[in-house]
């Protein structure tokens, strides 16, 4: 799977840079082309020579030779790579890559760097948990940079607690994960729709629900990953998403997001409708704000339009139409019947009953139906890793439409 692929792993100055290595061994032997450049406290942790001899190329640490005075290009170096590894990422390194900062070789080469970019940071717990650590994280996430996040366990320091690197079979896995996911989805046309709808009552008030589009904003970018472009049509959310291939419309009220997704329907190959939209609305918002006069008031709602049931009848034989459902009781009676009065090729049924699941949430768990019968259960793991797993079900769905077409 990875053969002909060229990897280019950057080393920072941790205790955990002893583990690179063994990377290296694993990603060579699946026939990778494999190229290192290290920063200078990373040589202390490290040596260049054991990593020149498993990656069978030199490895990289100065801008030229101080003895023969030949040029590394930083330029050539970042553009060969076909995915960039940042690991172990120190807290200091993440801080330069977040402001670009380029005082060393190795971050002249990430701002030259036009691939996917890895990341697996690498410190004390007291630093990971550090309020501007976790602020460079999120900035480099929204970048469209793949985090590896650290793992939980006994520290250099002796305390035990997050900051851990992953370890290097994890590492591995995720780079044979991405390359195999990385073409399903080429020159495909992906529709989602994600995050909440705010129904205003007032200038100040509204009807609303705790979703926060963590999951539909996943699977944007697990679709982009797999080489699709994308419209996500996006609720209010804090969540921002700056990534390559997804094209964001934000929309705050259930009408809007009705409007948009029609619009964008006929062009789309695959459509993920993820969002938590509002069933009901006021039928008149107030033009000042309601003022507390009187004990009660009477709100009159009426119903918003079904946006996945409009897109279950408009949809032609060569789209495929994924919904998500959010039940409390009768899970799986409720989203049956969502499947089948939707005229959906795929429910997603999340269920308020187990734990780690639903809004708000960083994992996620669920069942998927299918109006052939068919039921996947997807157990709890984060809701990144579950967007990918979910678009690699919707390609083999996607792939069984198209064979009985």
């Amino acid at each position: 799977m990875l053969k002909g692929k060229k990897i280019l792993i950057g080393i920072t100055g941790s205790i955990a840079a002893y583990k690179i290595p063994l990377l290296v061994r694993m990603l060579v032997k699946e026939n990778a082309e494999v190229k290192i450049v290290m920063t200078d406290s990373a040589r202390d942790f490290v040596s260049p020579l054991t990593l020149a001899t498993l990656s069978k190329n030199p490895v990289f640490s100065e801008a030229f030779d101080s003895i023969t005075g030949q040029w590394n290009s930083h330029v050539d170096l970042g553009l060969w790579a076909d995915l960039f590894l940042i690991t172990p990422a120190s807290a200091n390194t993440l801080a330069k890559m977040t402001h670009g900062i380029a005082d060393n070789y190795l971050l002249t080469v990430y701002l030259s760097a036009r691939c996917p970019v890895f990341f697996a940071p690498a410190m004390d717990v007291d630093m990971y948990q550090h309020q501007s650590t976790k602020d460079n994280i999120r900035k480099l996430v929204q970048r469209g940079h793949h985090l590896l996040a650290p793992t939980s366990g006994e520290l250099a320091s002796g305390l035990c607690g997050e900051g851990r690197m992953m370890e290097p079979e994890a590492i591995f896995n995720e780079i044979r994960r991405h390359f195999r996911t990385k073409q399903l989805f080429r020159d495909k046309k992906i529709l989602i729709s994600a995050g909440p709808t705010y129904e205003a009552i007032d200038p100040v008030r509204y009807i609303g629900n705790h979703s926060t589009g963590k999951m539909g904003v996943e699977m944007a970018k697990a679709f982009a990953n797999a080489g699709a472009s994308v419209k996500l049509v996006l609720g209010p959310t804090s969540l921002r998403v700056d990534y390559p291939l997804i094209e964001v419309f934000p929309v705050t009220s259930a009408l809007q997001m009705y409007e948009a997704c029609l619009a964008f329907s006929a062009e789309a190959d695959i459509l993920v409708m993820s969002a938590a939209v509002a069933d009901y609305r006021p039928e008149k918002m107030e033009e000042t704000k309601i003022k507390k006069s009187v004990e009660s008031i009477d709100l009159k709602l009426v119903k918003n339009p079904d946006i996945l049931k409009k897109l279950g009848e408009l949809k032609n034989e060569n789209q495929f139409l994924a919904g998500f459902a959010l039940e409390t009781d009768n899970e799986l009676e409720n989203a049956w019947h969502k499947l089948n009065t939707k005229k959906a090729d795929l429910i997603v049924l999340n269920s308020l009953a187990d734990e780690g699941a639903g809004f708000g949430t960083d994992t996620n768990k669920v069942i998927c139906i299918t109006k052939d019968g068919t039921q996947r259960n997807f157990e709890l793991q984060s809701k990144r890793e579950l967007a990918h797993n979910l678009i690699q079900y919707i390609y083999e769905l996607t792939g069984k439409k198209q064979a009985n077409a």
